[in-house]
This record gives structure tokens, C-alpha cells and sequence, in this order.
């Protein structure tokens, strides 16, 4: 649990970093592109103008792009590339304006063109150029303003940001992991505190509880049949198992429940097990039904994986009605072993199957303490599941029958 837990806290900051960490890459790179697009679209316009003007203005007298206010200094007229081309209503192309270029590929601007118009784009990317489109009376001018060096800009800022976001998440990840143990110590110095107390309580009341018991045991010599004294010898033994549950599930909290870990048969525990409720089962009316797989074994503590299965089979027992049935099953699945126990059972609302393995928690608070329960069987069992690296659900395989499934 301890492990968990530690575990579960450096997910959690590593988590939490890499979401903020997400939101600033793809926030300043979307602003950056953003902001790149629209200094681009400012010049494709710029450029458009720059063609009117000098498309109306007598040779010798054109302004120079330098001269226009979008222009980036006076290297302008060296450094934009673009051409321009001109096309008719139908979109063949009348013209293409190419001073400001080396060379263009006229075939593969007229597929492009082609293109441009059929899909009603006013402006968008092509290789390394941003275009814009606009329509005029005789037909379109679309603009190609090359932007190799911007778009290498912005894919370096992508790469750039990406890579600091990774190396920080990994330096974050591993001073979380190098620190959570500090992070965690006021916890686990909280639950150390908890599990002295309840195993201290545990062995303090075991005296006064076994004086009780055995008073109680001496008056019902003398007084046979009596009522009250029947009620304390219930109640005696009702605590006695309490206390002792609560002490084994302080102990199953521990970072390692089972130091000693021995390979066992699961079948023959299964087997045992499971011959102590039959006769309880059928006594009570209830049918009863097993398939236990042979040669299943594991490496674990022998005598929890038999509580676990006792429990779940007591509950079953227990809680099932008079003319129910208990089934169990105990096989391999996907190379796991599988505990299975499936009784009838009234229908519980869904959120209360996720809580029957939290503890003291009773669905049916008269139903509970009329059957004797103590209320943390099952937060047994979910513990003795997991220090068997597994895990324990429930769930209902129809609205009259309950399944808790145990995966070891």
C-alpha cells in the first residue's frame, strides 16, 4: 500500500506538470504560428497593392517594395520572393509575374491554381509558399509569397519547445521520485501511528474480552438458557473477531504483509477451503456448486489466500437467501489465477458494489449486524488481493446474482 501510494504521488505531480507543460507548448506555438500567418497575409496584401501601383504607374516611376510601409528594411527588394499570377473568370492562367523569383515551375503552378480555385480557398500553404487569392473583374490574382525561412522558424520554435517540455518532465520525474519519499513522510508517520494503535488497543482489549467471555461462559453454566447471557457470549465473540480482524488488516497494511512467501497449491487450498462451507450452504437451503482446476499453484502466504477465500464464501453464505445458490470457481485465466464466488443476491445501486470494499461500510446496516458481520471482510480481502499483486471486483452478472471476482 505504502508502494501504491508513493507511487500514485509521483504519477500524480508528473502528471500534473506535463498537462501544464502541454498547454504552454501548444499555447506558444499556436501563438506563434498565428502571428507568423497573420505577418504573412499583412505582406501578400502589401504585395497585391504594390502590383496595382505599379501596374498603374509609368515605367521608371513604380515605387520599390522597400518604399512600402510592410516592407522589412531596405533589403526588402533582395530579400521577398514571390510571384503573382493572373488568371481569367475560367480559371486558365493569363499571366505570371515572376521578377521577384529565380525560376517557377509553370506546370506545377497551373495544377495549383487548378486546385486553389476549385476549392474556393481564399488564402493557405503551398510547399514553401503562402498564398492568397483575389478576385477581380476580368478574373483572379493569387499571390505567392515565398515563406521557407519563416515556416523553418516556426518548426524549429515546435522541435525547440517539444524538446525542453520532454527533458523538463524527465528532470521533474525524477526529483519527484527522488523527493516523494520526504513528501509522504507525514503520512506514513500518520499511518505507523494508526497501526501501533490498533495492534496496542487489539492486545489490550484481548484481556478484558476473554474475562467477559469467560464469566459469561460461567454464568451460562449456572443460569442455562438465560437470554441476557446469551447476548453477552454473542457479543464477546462478535468484538473478539472484530479486534482480531482489525489487527490482521493493520498488518496486511505494511509494505510487505508477507515476508515470507512460499509456493502452495491454490487447488487444494481452494479444496479445503471450500469443504467447511458446503454443509453450511446446503443446511441453510442454499445449492451449492464448485469447479476447482487442478495444479494451480502460486507463490504467496497459503493461509490469507484461504481467508480471502473464506470470506468471500462466508458473505455468500451469510447474505444469499433461503433457496439461493453459491457457486465457486477457481481457475487459470490469461496465465492469473482467478478466485470466483457468485451468490443471489437483491440488487444494490451501483455506486455501493465500488464501496462494499471500503471499511465498515454496510449496504444494509439491519441486514449487516442480523447476519453478524463485521464490516471490513471484504477490505480484508481487497488486501490480501493485493499484496498478491492483484486485485478484487464485484459485480452483477444479472439483477439477482453477485459475482466477486479475485485476480492473483
Amino acid at each position: 500500500m505504502l508502494k501504491k501510494l508513493r507511487d500514485r504521488f509521483i504519477l500524480s505531480a508528473t502528471a500534473a506538470f506535463a498537462i501544464v507543460m502541454l498547454m504552454l507548448v501548444v499555447g506558444i506555438n499556436a501563438l506563434n504560428y498565428t502571428m507568423t500567418a497573420g505577418r504573412q497575409d499583412e505582406m501578400l496584401a502589401g504585395i497585391m497593392e504594390y502590383e496595382r501601383m505599379r501596374g498603374s504607374r509609368p515605367p521608371g516611376k513604380a515605387p520599390m517594395i522597400s518604399d512600402m510601409p510592410w516592407a522589412d528594411g531596405p533589403e526588402a527588394d533582395y530579400t521577398t520572393r514571390f510571384f503573382i499570377v493572373h488568371c481569367s473568370a475560367k480559371g486558365e492562367i493569363t499571366d505570371i509575374f515572376h521578377e521577384h523569383i529565380s525560376s517557377v515551375n509553370q506546370e506545377k503552378i497551373r495544377r495549383k491554381v487548378e486546385k486553389i480555385l476549385s476549392g474556393n480557398r481564399e488564402k493557405g500553404y503551398w510547399e514553401d509558399y503562402r498564398y492568397m487569392v483575389r478576385q477581380e473583374e476580368n478574373g483572379f490574382k493569387i499571390v505567392f509569397l515565398n515563406v521557407f525561412r519563416d515556416r523553418r522558424l516556426v518548426r524549429s520554435l515546435l522541435w525547440i519547445s517539444v524538446v525542453t517540455a520532454l527533458v523538463s518532465l524527465s528532470v521533474v520525474f525524477a526529483l519527484t521520485a527522488l523527493f516523494s519519499g520526504r513528501a509522504i513522510r507525514p503520512y506514513l508517520r500518520n499511518i505507523e501511528r494508526q497501526k501501533r494503535f490498533i495492534t496496542d488497543a487489539g492486545h489490550e482489549l484481548k484481556t478484558p474480552l476473554t474475562s467477559i467471555s469467560t464469566s459469561a461462559d460461567i454464568l451460562a453454566m449456572e443460569l442455562d438458557g438465560d437470554e441476557w447471557v446469551r447476548n453477552i457470549q454473542k457479543q464477546t465473540a462478535r468484538m473478539t473477531r472484530l479486534v482480531s480482524d482489525l489487527v490482521a488488516l493493520s498488518r496486511l497494511d505494511e509494505e510487505t504483509p508477507f515476508p515470507e512467501k512460499t509456493e502452495f497449491s491454490v487447488s487444494d487450498a481452494a479444496w479445503e477451503t471450500a469443504e467447511a462451507f458446503a454443509p453450511l450452504a446446503e443446511a441453510g437451503g442454499k445449492s451449492w456448486t464448485q469447479r476447482i482446476e487442478e495444479n494451480l499453484r502460486l507463490t504467496g502466504d497459503c493461509a490469507a489466500v484461504q481467508r480471502l477465500l473464506s470470506i468471500l464464501l462466508d458473505n455468500a453464505v451469510r447474505y444469499s437467501a433461503e433457496g439461493g445458490f453459491i457457486s465457486l470457481e477457481v481457475c487459470r485465466r490469461h496465465n492469473r489465477i482467478v478466485l470466483e464466488v457468485s451468490n443471489t443476491c437483491g440488487p444494490l445501486p451501483l455506486p455501493d458494489l465500488d464501496r462494499l470494499f471500503d471499511r465498515f461500510y454496510r449496504p444494509d446496516e439491519s441486514r449487516s449486524s442480523a447476519a453478524g458481520g463485521t464490516g471490513i471482510g471484504l477490505s480484508m480481502a481487497r488486501a490480501i488481493a493485493e499484496a498478491h499483486g492483484g486485485k478484487i471486483t464485484a459485480e452483477y452478472s444479472d439483477e439477482k446474482t453477485i459475482v466477486f471476482r479475485a485476480v492473483l
